[in-house]
């Protein structure tokens, strides 16, 4: 709705192509690229192609078994960091630690480790005679 307006804008001439463009927080080449795609396509054409994309890298299903089965099969109870250092080396494995960690995490094969705690807990201060010292010339004790 909002690029129909701009649009609808500039070609009145109300608009110039850069103060179309900052109503829509883009560069004017950008607009005119939108203006391109709206002209041919409609607004499905105004629409994220990117969103629509499956990943290139994305594992497959089969891959994602392998991996599954393998653990299972023989190294079951091993530390998701020994067996990713044997998948890589033995197996030729491909994929990164935490690709491993999480499909076998999402796999329930291996438990999610619990949240450790704060590396630094913080204190109440102990509460000492003359702890706070007023320096800014006050009357109080």
């Amino acid at each position: 709705m909002r690029f129909e307006q701009a649009l609808e804008g500039w070609s009145q001439g109300r608009l110039t192509q850069a103060e179309a463009a900052l109503l829509l927080g883009q560069c004017e080449r950008s607009f005119r690229r939108h203006i391109e795609r709206y002209e041919a396509d409609g607004l499905d054409g105004l629409l994220d192609r990117r969103l629509s994309q499956i990943s290139k890298r994305r594992a497959s299903g089969t891959e994602v078994d392998q991996v599954v089965h393998l653990y299972k099969g023989g190294f079951a109870g091993w530390s998701v960091a020994h067996f990713h250092s044997k998948y890589k080396a033995e197996f030729a494995g491909a994929r990164s630690y935490s690709w491993l960690k999480s499909v076998l995490q999402d796999a329930s094969v291996v438990t999610i480790a619990k949240r450790q705690g704060k590396h630094r807990i913080k204190r109440e201060r102990a509460p000492l005679a003359g702890m706070l010292l007023h320096q800014d010339a006050s009357t109080h004790r």
